[in-house]
């Protein structure tokens, strides 16, 4: 090597390497916040519910719980004969507002999914919007409105019909209250689940020479039957414990919603308050748990 030629210059030390986290680590603290979220809100609060149906009412606290001495004739009163017709009128309601709502959210949400075009959005919003409504309110707007001197008397009285009809403390007000208040929780899913509907599938039933009715109960319903499965779960189980709208609309109406009420508001009863609230969620998912078997052994899923 001569003096004149350049000596090459020294390679740089590479950069250290980082340790990446396995994927199952990676994965698991992305459902982290989630967990957190999950645990606060529901875990510990049915954890707190349990402990107060087996607890003892307490003088300066509502329940006094001791594990050496566990209170089980709450859930005795629980399941007292006389609640199964309060349960009864709740599954009954619970039932009929969900089968208004798929009547009345299937044909809005296949028409938004399909033909509202660049407008679709604006629709969805709709739908949404009397959710940034307070609940109360929206409940008190039904009593303006079916009350004997409210606005459907007057708009009945104005074309003739008379306006003197009783529309509160009618089974019609609860279901169509309920109706009203949980229709967007049917519409939201159906929509997702025809939107997703394979247009190919329809042209190809209408080639083959199916009418419309027959496309639509052949093809469109079954393909879409994992979003009336969601909307009905989404509509019927909070109906089926829901208290303050029907009691706002129809004051002679008990469901078990309102039985659980009186418990811890009136009665100052948290234990049997509890209990019956653990026993309305085991009902509830039960009836789920056996609904998704039945649709598996269907083959619907």
């Amino acid at each position: 090597m001569t003096l004149t030629e350049e000596r090459p210059a020294p390679t740089p030390p590479s950069p250290p390497r980082r340790r990446k986290l396995p994927d199952w680590a990676a994965g698991n603290l992305l459902l982290l916040p989630i967990s957190i979220w999950f645990v606060f809100l529901l875990i510990i609060p049915t954890l707190l519910i349990v402990a107060y149906s087996l607890g003892h009412r307490g003088v300066i606290v509502p329940i006094r719980f001791t594990w050496s001495s566990l209170v089980w004739s709450n859930y005795h009163t629980a399941v007292n004969p006389q609640f199964l017709p309060i349960l009864l009128r709740s599954i009954t309601y619970a039932l009929l507002s969900t089968f208004v709502c798929v009547l009345l959210g299937f044909p809005l949400a296949y028409w938004i999914a399909r033909f509202s075009g660049r407008f679709r959005n604006l629709f969805l919003v709709l739908v949404i919007v009397p959710f940034l409504t307070s609940y109360l309110i929206r409940t008190y707007g039904w009593l303006v409105i079916l009350q004997r001197n409210g606005v459907l008397n007057s708009l009945l009285g104005h074309i003739g019909l008379g306006n003197d009809h009783s529309f509160l403390n009618t089974h019609f007000a609860v279901i169509l209250g309920l109706t009203y208040g949980f229709l967007p929780f049917m519409i939201l899913p159906l929509y997702a689940s025809i939107e997703k509907l394979p247009k190919r599938l329809l042209e190809a039933s209408q080639d083959l020479g199916a009418s419309p009715a027959v496309t639509f109960w052949k093809v469109t319903v079954p393909l879409t039957m994992p979003g009336i499965a969601a909307g009905c779960i989404l509509v019927f189980i909070p109906v089926l414990g829901i208290f303050a709208l029907p009691e706002f609309i129809h004051e002679r109406t008990h469901l078990i919603g309102s039985q659980i009420n009186l418990y811890f508001m009136k009665n100052r009863n948290a234990g049997a308050g509890s209990a019956l609230t653990l026993v309305l969620m085991l009902f509830t998912i039960a009836l789920t748990w056996t609904y998704s078997r039945f649709r598996k052994s269907e083959g619907l899923v």
